[in-house]
């Protein structure tokens, strides 16, 4: 567990940090805003577009083996970005690290699914949840530091720096306390033996049927339709044209769910076991954190825009409006994952009811500061309501989505929920911000962050209704009143 939560850390520092360093790069790259785009974009696509097929390897071939190839692929790339000589070499490695992550997440997930049970497991997702929250607090301030530290050429330099001596840490510390043998490669006979009796429920079908068990061209349809999904949020404000893709990625998931259907009806492994989707806990579940991720991360962007192109803050400052939140998310989290399995998706629903409260209080701060009868800074106290739902949202539905999922599908099925966190995530940030600069064109900033808070609004409470609904039949299913 401690080397799975000092690999969150490593990869969400990279993120956040990223963020702060894109103005120095922009300088000392000279990067055209393209480029720019694309540090954030490139790894965020590839991140994607692996997901998927890097769980359903980790469920067949060993989760362990792959955790640790992501970790040094993770590592190899932050270096490669820290010594980046120009824009598209710092881009190219940013694709690279996309990859490293995609194939350690799921393997991380599931992991977590096999080696933890009941109350356990409910805690070990609040400790993940708390690292989360830790590495968002630590990550801008972090990355400041450095770059103040380091100056305009060698500051943003560190902050992909940073995670090298982390990723070697976790590389030796996983060879010596994974509890099997890691040396292998894996889907060599070795590994696969010890897969076999160690770790990966379908190993020994992974080994009858040999690569063919992966489900290549489910692989490939799965990662064109992400792709082509994920493509046009990403770059439409520079290409409008990649909006046609959208119908693309559709046909191209249609095309997936009926290979998968053959897959199934011939005896064969697909890539993804549709059936799981008939489990209610994980389908309601996926469904949740899409929704919860499509509106809530467009927060802090909404948040950062207000502060400094409306009140003409500093980047600094603007930094320091979501320290409480992220600490507060940290706790709530451990708070969180130690009562789950007592009380189930209630905790989830009481985290979306503290999201509601903290974007109405939120609004009225911006408001009345519009007014000039309190100070912005009382922003503090209203997204502090935020990290405790993120902390009481996101590490308890993972736990309650992924509960009742068969062990040969931990690792894709933890992979699947992590794809709709990507869409969600890119389709609210365009949706959202898309709608903050066309009040723009009518109104103020304070009257365009309101919008995009009503936006999320909408979008929370969808939410809110699935996770009721939810608890609802769990609460008949538990009566006898319908079937399981």
């Amino acid at each position: 567990m401690a080397i799975l939560l000092a690999t969150i850390f490593m990869s969400l520092i990279g993120v956040s940090i990223v963020n702060v360093a894109l103005p120095s790069i922009h300088v000392a790259l000279q990067a055209s805003r393209a480029d720019i785009q694309w540090v954030l974009s490139g790894y965020a696509l590839t991140f994607g577009v692996v997901l998927v097929a890097a769980g359903r390897a980790g469920d067949l071939m060993g989760r362990g083996g792959l955790f640790l190839i992501g970790v040094g692929i993770f590592t190899l790339s932050s270096i490669a970005a820290g010594l980046a000589p120009n824009a598209n070499w710092l881009n190219g490695a940013r694709f690279i690290q996309g990859v490293g992550s995609g194939l350690l997440n799921p393997q991380g997930l599931g992991m977590i699914q096999h080696y933890f049970r009941g109350a356990e497991r409910g805690r070990a997702f609040g400790y993940f949840g708390t690292v989360v929250g830790f590495s968002v607090a630590i990550g801008p301030v972090l990355g400041g530091l450095l770059i103040e530290l380091g100056g305009l050429d060698i500051g943003w330099r560190l902050t992909f720096l940073v995670n090298v001596p982390i990723g070697f840490v976790v590389l030796i510390l996983g060879f010596k306390w994974f509890p099997r043998p890691l040396i292998q490669w894996p889907g060599s006979a070795a590994a696969r033996r010890a897969d076999a009796s160690a770790e990966a429920p379908d190993a020994q079908d992974a080994a009858r049927l040999g690569w063919r068990s992966l489900d290549p061209l489910g692989s490939v349809l799965l990662g064109l339709a992400v792709l082509a999904v994920l493509y046009p949020f990403v770059e439409s404000r520079t290409a409008p044209l990649t909006w046609l893709l959208l119908p693309a990625g559709l046909l191209l998931t249609l095309a997936w769910v009926q290979w998968e259907r053959r897959v199934t009806r011939r005896g064969g492994s697909p890539m993804v076991n549709l059936r799981i989707f008939s489990t209610a806990s994980f389908s309601n579940g996926v469904l949740i954190m899409a929704l919860y991720f499509l509106g809530m991360t467009s927060i802090w962007v909404l948040v950062a825009l207000y502060v400094q192109e409306g009140l003409g803050m500093s980047a600094l400052q603007s930094g320091l409006f979501g320290i409480p939140a992220a600490l507060l998310s940290s706790w709530a989290a451990d708070w969180a994952g130690r009562r789950v399995m007592a009380y189930g998706r209630k905790i989830v629903i009481g985290g979306l009811l503290l999201a509601l409260a903290g974007l109405a209080l939120s609004i009225l701060v911006i408001h009345l500061e519009s007014l000039g009868r309190i100070s912005a800074w009382w922003l503090l106290l209203t997204l502090s309501f935020i990290g405790l739902a993120q902390g009481a949202v996101i590490s308890p539905n993972q736990a309650l989505t992924l509960m009742d999922v068969p062990l040969d599908y931990a690792g894709s099925s933890g992979a699947i929920m992590q794809t709709g966190q990507r869409i969600g995530t890119s389709v609210g940030i365009a949706m959202i911000t898309a709608a903050v600069f066309w009040s723009l064109g009518h109104a103020s900033w304070p009257v365009a962050t309101m919008t995009g808070f009503g936006v999320i609004i909408a979008v929370v409470l969808v939410a809110l209704w699935v996770a009721v609904q939810d608890l609802r039949d769990r609460e008949q299913r538990s009566k006898g009143k319908i079937p399981d």
